[in-house]
């Protein structure tokens, strides 16, 4: 039973870990994680107890795509774009119930971006944006009782994002001025730390057993932005005359699904094997899709360890891009009826993501329990 119990954690554990939108390269506008927080085993919380989660994650993109066809001409010329991105995910989670939860989290980015064509197609250089980003509010309910059933469950989430980071973000962009000087500008979508809107999340999350240490997980998540536009220049007329329909940053909503399995090597370690599909859509299911997006996805196959060990809790992943994707974008699709000339933008990927998440719980009263579980100490060495 201890070993079980510990299976479930750590499944639920990688079940978070690896919930987040991976945001490879050009795709999104920001990193982001589901409202339900970094740590899915913080939410199998008795009534009053609290967990600390920290989820960090890194990706280099640089690799080009249109459609899915990859255009390595950039590399190999030094055009292509390259965006370092580094995220902290901090998150607070609470057992309101023996079976509701609540979290959240407060985000920080450091992003920076190497191009030539925002400097003039002449030189290299490099934009900056850094500080918090949109912080989540989330509420989450397993719907079986895991006082009867401790083999497999289901929990739901819903969650709203607010518009906490900066989505103006600027720096100093070289040769675009008069007579070539330097000019502030905003930095480009891809590294803004906010995208200015309010937004909603559903979530759903799963496991079961299949036999012994072996379970099943998956689950995911869909981020609803229902604003059109920000109002943030990207500067896309400038590059081109028939790119006045990208003058203004879209919101675009974001999704992640996952699913894989995990097996339990020891009471202490856990291996787990899945894949990941995550993406920006063409457009949103609520509200109007204006502006400039790069909608894209991602398919990855994602492999990780964790390690649990009295109230710490230890994650690595690691997935890898095996199908990227910049599908024609509404504005592309304008621009093509509007010249006769096919057009389809790229975008730039990653060819792998880092996610290193820590997670740490507070018991009430001492070590506490869930009714109908092992107490915490079983997952003691």
């Amino acid at each position: 039973m201890k070993k079980s119990i510990y299976i479930i954690t750590t499944i639920l554990f990688f079940l978070a870990a690896n919930a987040q939108l991976s945001a490879q390269g050009c795709v999104a506008i920001r990193q982001f994680s589901t409202c339900n927080g970094n740590n899915l085993s913080s939410n199998l919380l008795s009534k009053g107890e609290w967990q600390l989660g920290m989820n960090y994650r890194y990706f280099k993109s640089f690799r080009h795509f249109r459609g899915t066809h990859e255009e390595p001409d950039r590399v190999a010329n030094n055009t292509e774009v390259i965006n370092h991105s580094h995220a902290w995910d901090f998150t607070v989670t609470y057992g309101v119930g023996k079976r509701l939860f609540a979290s959240f989290t407060l985000p920080f980015v450091l992003n920076t971006r190497s191009s030539l064509y925002e400097h003039g197609r002449t030189e290299r250089h490099y934009s900056f944006s850094r500080g918090v980003a949109d912080s989540r509010f989330g509420l989450g309910y397993w719907l079986i009782s895991p006082e009867k059933y401790s083999k497999g469950n289901i929990s739901i989430g819903l969650g709203i994002k607010l518009p906490t980071g900066n989505y103006n973000a600027s720096d100093i962009f070289y040769n675009v001025g008069v007579n070539g000087s330097p000019e502030v500008r905003p930095v480009d979508q891809s590294i803004q730390p906010g995208d200015g809107g309010f937004g909603a999340t559903l979530d759903l999350q799963f496991y079961q057993q299949i036999t012994g240490g072996l379970y099943v997980y998956g689950g995911g998540f869909y981020l609803f932005n229902p604003r059109d536009i920000n109002r943030t220049r990207p500067f896309r007329e400038t590059l081109s005359p028939v790119l006045q329909n990208e003058a203004i940053m879209s919101v675009p909503d974001q999704y992640s699904f996952r699913a894989g399995f995990n097996y339990a090597l020891s009471n202490a370690f856990g291996i787990s094997a899945g894949v990941r599909y995550e993406g920006v859509p063409v457009e949103d299911l609520i509200g109007d899709s204006n502006g400039f997006r790069r909608p894209g996805t991602v398919l990855s196959v994602d492999p990780g360890i964790s390690y649990m060990k009295n109230n710490i809790s230890f994650s690595l992943s690691v997935p890898f891009a095996i199908k990227r994707n910049r599908p024609q974008s509404l504005t592309d699709l304008e621009t093509e009826q509007m010249t006769g000339t096919p057009r389809n933008g790229d975008a730039a990927f990653a060819d792998y993501m880092i996610n290193v998440g820590i997670g740490y719980r507070f018991h009430k009263g001492g070590m506490g329990e869930m009714p109908g579980m092992p107490k915490w100490e079983g997952l003691k060495n």
